[in-house]
Protein backbone atom coordinates (compact mmCIF):
# COMPACT_ATOMS: atom_id res chain seq x y z
CA UNK A 1 0.00 0.00 0.00
CA UNK A 2 2.83 2.30 0.81
CA UNK A 3 4.84 1.42 -2.16
CA UNK A 4 2.24 3.66 -4.30
CA UNK A 5 2.83 6.96 -2.54
CA UNK A 6 6.30 6.26 -2.77
CA UNK A 7 7.54 7.52 -5.64
CA UNK A 8 11.44 8.12 -4.66
CA UNK A 9 12.84 5.26 -2.45
CA UNK A 10 15.81 6.82 -1.50
CA UNK A 11 15.65 8.62 2.14
CA UNK A 12 13.98 8.23 5.35
CA UNK A 13 10.61 8.95 6.69
CA UNK A 14 9.74 11.10 9.26
CA UNK A 15 8.20 8.64 11.66
CA UNK A 16 11.74 6.85 11.18
CA UNK A 17 13.53 9.58 11.82
CA UNK A 18 11.44 10.65 15.11
CA UNK A 19 11.81 6.82 16.59
CA UNK A 20 15.46 7.77 15.95
CA UNK A 21 15.69 11.26 17.88
CA UNK A 22 13.17 9.49 20.83
CA UNK A 23 15.71 6.85 21.10
CA UNK A 24 18.74 9.50 21.56
CA UNK A 25 16.97 11.17 24.19
CA UNK A 26 16.11 8.05 26.37
CA UNK A 27 19.93 6.99 25.96
CA UNK A 28 21.28 10.68 27.08
CA UNK A 29 18.19 10.82 30.00
CA UNK A 30 19.76 7.70 31.61
CA UNK A 31 23.49 8.59 30.63
CA UNK A 32 23.91 12.20 31.78
CA UNK A 33 22.93 11.99 35.49
CA UNK A 34 25.61 8.61 35.47
CA UNK A 35 27.96 10.65 34.14
CA UNK A 36 27.49 13.36 37.05
CA UNK A 37 28.04 10.74 39.29
CA UNK A 38 31.52 9.25 37.93
CA UNK A 39 33.06 12.45 37.61
CA UNK A 40 32.10 13.06 41.54
CA UNK A 41 33.83 10.17 42.42
CA UNK A 42 37.07 11.20 40.25
CA UNK A 43 36.86 14.15 42.09
CA UNK A 44 36.31 12.54 45.71
CA UNK A 45 39.16 10.73 44.43
CA UNK A 46 41.42 12.99 43.67
CA UNK A 47 40.81 14.94 46.74
CA UNK A 48 41.43 11.41 49.58
CA UNK A 49 45.34 10.75 47.60
CA UNK A 50 46.21 14.61 47.52
CA UNK A 51 45.53 13.52 51.27
CA UNK A 52 47.58 10.42 51.55
CA UNK A 53 50.09 12.70 50.08
CA UNK A 54 49.97 15.56 52.20
CA UNK A 55 50.03 12.59 55.22
CA UNK A 56 53.57 10.75 53.47
CA UNK A 57 55.42 14.32 53.02
CA UNK A 58 54.35 15.23 56.44
CA UNK A 59 56.09 11.48 57.97
CA UNK A 60 58.79 12.38 55.75
CA UNK A 61 59.19 15.60 57.87
CA UNK A 62 58.61 13.95 61.07
CA UNK A 63 61.58 11.53 60.11
CA UNK A 64 63.56 14.65 59.84
CA UNK A 65 62.06 16.75 62.90
CA UNK A 66 60.35 14.79 65.54
CA UNK A 67 59.68 17.30 67.58
CA UNK A 68 58.57 19.92 64.63
CA UNK A 69 55.33 21.06 64.10
CA UNK A 70 53.74 20.19 60.60
CA UNK A 71 51.82 22.55 57.94
CA UNK A 72 51.30 22.70 54.68
CA UNK A 73 54.30 24.88 53.46
CA UNK A 74 56.43 21.81 55.42
CA UNK A 75 54.72 19.16 54.01
CA UNK A 76 54.92 20.75 50.39
CA UNK A 77 59.02 20.98 50.92
CA UNK A 78 59.31 17.16 51.44
CA UNK A 79 57.69 16.82 48.12
CA UNK A 80 53.81 17.40 48.59
CA UNK A 81 52.14 19.03 45.16
CA UNK A 82 48.50 19.62 45.41
CA UNK A 83 46.47 18.81 42.86
CA UNK A 84 43.98 21.92 40.67
CA UNK A 85 40.94 22.88 42.80
CA UNK A 86 41.80 20.77 46.21
CA UNK A 87 42.25 22.08 49.46
CA UNK A 88 44.34 20.29 51.87
CA UNK A 89 45.27 21.86 54.75
CA UNK A 90 47.59 20.08 57.47
CA UNK A 91 48.86 20.97 61.15
CA UNK A 92 49.76 19.32 64.25
CA UNK A 93 52.69 17.50 65.88
CA UNK A 94 53.51 13.64 65.35
CA UNK A 95 51.39 12.56 67.78
CA UNK A 96 48.52 15.24 67.19
CA UNK A 97 48.44 15.85 63.63
CA UNK A 98 45.36 16.46 61.66
CA UNK A 99 44.39 17.34 57.58
CA UNK A 100 42.10 17.54 55.78
CA UNK A 101 40.91 17.73 52.01
CA UNK A 102 38.25 18.64 49.66
CA UNK A 103 37.82 19.38 45.86
CA UNK A 104 35.71 22.59 45.41
CA UNK A 105 33.21 21.31 43.62
CA UNK A 106 29.44 21.25 44.74
CA UNK A 107 28.75 17.71 46.17
CA UNK A 108 32.05 16.53 47.13
CA UNK A 109 33.25 15.10 50.52
CA UNK A 110 35.80 16.34 52.68
CA UNK A 111 38.29 14.01 53.86
CA UNK A 112 40.06 13.64 57.22
CA UNK A 113 43.39 12.20 58.42
CA UNK A 114 44.43 11.33 61.48
CA UNK A 115 48.05 10.66 63.04
CA UNK A 116 47.89 7.02 62.57
CA UNK A 117 46.83 7.35 58.40
CA UNK A 118 43.46 6.17 58.96
CA UNK A 119 41.47 8.83 56.10
CA UNK A 120 37.82 9.27 56.88
CA UNK A 121 34.87 11.10 55.03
Amino acid sequence: MLRKFRKNKKGFTLIELMIVIAIIGILAAIAIPQLTAYRLRGYNATAKSDLKNAYTASQAYFSDNPTGTVDLAAVQAYGYRQSNGVTTGMAGTMTGMAGNAVYNVNGACSYSVDPNGNITP
